[in-house]
C-alpha cells in the first residue's frame, strides 16, 4: 500500500554526519531503504532551524535562515547522490510522475518559521527553492506568531505579518502546517486561510492531554476546511502520561479511531516525527508500518480507509493546494 507521511526530522540526522550516501542507508529512523519496505510514495522532509540549532558544533550557519539553507544544501547532495531513486516533488505533476518513474518523492518542508525573520520575499525564496510546507512555529516566539508553549502564549495568535504569510502562502501554493503553533494562531489560520491546510504531527489532545494536539474543534476544523491531521508516533502525545517514553500501536490505533469519530475519516493522515522522537518505538523505523496496518485491520478499519489514512487524504490536500 503507497504511504505518504507528513513530517519527518531526517535532515538534522544528515546534517551532523557528512558521509555520503546516507540517505541510501543509514541507523536513523529513515532512509530509502526503509522507505521501499513501506511502500513509500512520498516523504516529507523538514529542515527544523531553531536559534539554539546554529550553536551546535559542526554547524557552520550562524543564523535560521542560514541554516536552513546549510541543511537545504546539504540534503539536496544526498538527492543528488541517490536521483534514480528519489526527487524533490514541487507540484502535484511531479506527484503524478512518481508511479511511473519508480521514484520515491520528497516534500520539502521547513518546520519553525523564525528563518523568514520578518522579510516577506524570504516565503517567495523558500518557494523558489522547492519548499512546499511550512510549520508557521516551533516551541519559540516568531515574527509570524506564537507556539503553544508557555501556557500563556495558548491565547496569543497570528501577528499582522503572520496574517500576511499565511495569504501568501496561499498564493504561491504552500501547505501551511499548524502543528506547535497556538491555540489562538489556529483558529486565526482558519480565519485566513483561503486553502486546506495541515497540522502535519498532531494528535487528539482528549486522549493525550498534551497542548501539542488538537482539540475536538480543532479536529473539526481540520475536516471541515479539507485538510488532514498527521498521527504523531511520539509517546509523550499518545497517553495521559505526557512524560511517557514508551510508543505502543495500540495508543497510535485509539486516536485514529478517536479522530474519525470527531472528523471522519478524511482528515487523517501520517505524520511520524520519526527522525524527531525518541524512546522505545514499537514501531522502530519507518520499513514497520505494516504493524500498524494489521492492527488496523484488527479493529476493523477497511482496506479503502487505510488507503486514506495512509495516502489518500494528504494526496488530496496536496493536489488543492501545490
Amino acid at each position: 500500500m503507497k504511504m505518504i507521511d507528513l513530517h519527518c526530522d531526517t535532515i538534522m540526522g544528515l546534517l551532523f554526519d557528512k558521509k555520503e550516501g546516507l540517505l541510501k542507508k543509514n541507523n536513523l529512523h529513515v532512509d530509502l531503504e526503509k522507505l521501499k519496505k513501506s511502500d513509500s510514495l512520498l516523504q516529507t522532509f523538514a529542515m527544523f532551524a531553531p536559534p539554539m540549532m546554529c550553536e551546535k558544533e559542526g554547524v557552520e550557519a550562524t543564523n535560521q535562515h542560514e541554516l536552513v539553507h546549510e541543511m537545504y544544501n546539504r540534503f539536496m547532495q544526498e538527492v543528488e547522490i541517490s536521483k534514480d531513486q528519489m526527487t524533490v516533488v514541487k507540484e502535484y505533476a511531479d506527484i503524478e510522475k512518481l508511479g511511473t518513474s519508480g521514484k520515491i518523492g520528497a516534500l520539502l518542508a521547513i518546520e519553525g518559521a523564525g528563518s523568514v525573520d520578518g522579510k516577506i520575499e524570504r516565503i517567495q525564496e523558500y518557494y523558489d527553492m522547492g519548499i512546499r510546507l511550512i510549520t508557521i512555529t516551533w516551541n519559540y516566539v516568531n515574527s509570524l506568531g506564537f507556539p503553544n508553549v508557555p501556557e500563556e502564549n495558548m491565547e496569543k495568535g497570528l501577528t499582522e505579518f503572520g496574517i500576511e504569510v499565511v495569504q501568501k502562502m496561499n498564493e504561491l501554493g504552500m501547505i501551511i502546517d499548524v502543528s506547535h503553533l497556538s491555540d489562538a494562531g489556529f483558529w486565526d489560520v482558519v480565519k485566513h486561510s483561503s486553502k486546506p491546510f495541515v497540522a502535519s504531527h498532531s494528535n487528539a489532545r482528549v486522549l493525550g492531554p498534551h497542548v501539542r494536539n488538537l482539540t475536538d474543534d480543532m479536529i473539526k476544523a481540520v475536516a471541515e476546511n479539507g485538510g488532514v491531521t498527521g498521527i504523531n508516533f511520539c509517546s509523550a502525545f499518545l497517553t495521559e502520561d505526557t512524560k511517557s517514553e514508551f510508543m505502543y500501536v495500540k495508543d497510535l490505533v485509539k486516536h485514529i479511531k478517536y479522530i474519525k469519530e470527531v472528523g471522519g475519516i478524511d482528515c487523517i493522515a501520517l505524520g511520524t516525527d520519526f527522525d524527531g522522537i525518541g524512546g522505545t518505538l514499537e514501531i522502530e523505523n519507518i520499513s514497520q508500518m505494516d504493524k500498524l496496518i494489521d492492527a488496523l485491520k484488527i479493529e476493523g478499519f477497511t482496506e479503502e480507509e487505510i488507503e486514506k489514512i495512509w495516502y489518500k487524504n494528504a494526496l488530496r490536500v496536496m493536489k488543492e493546494v501545490l
